[in-house]
């Protein structure tokens, strides 16, 4: 399983705010924005800045999928 965090970046869009907006309204580094984008781990806490940001909840922002070339 990995995750994915196309949901928030449509998100973004229906928010009209770019990926610059996010980091500076949810105090996230350009660090951990990187890693959202590349679908990497990050910290809970900045799920949480990021959440409490956009006013959503954790399932709005991210999914896990299955790995593709798990079988």
């Amino acid at each position: 399983m990995s995750v994915c965090y196309n949901k928030l970046w449509k998100l973004l869009i229906d928010k009209n705010m770019n990926k610059t907006d996010l980091r500076l309204a949810a105090g996230i580094t350009t660090t951990a924005l990187a890693k959202l984008g590349k679908n990497e781990n990050v910290n809970t806490e900045v799920l949480g800045k990021i959440c409490k940001a956009l006013e959503c909840k954790i399932d709005d922002i991210m999914e896990f999928v299955e790995d593709k070339n798990n079988g």
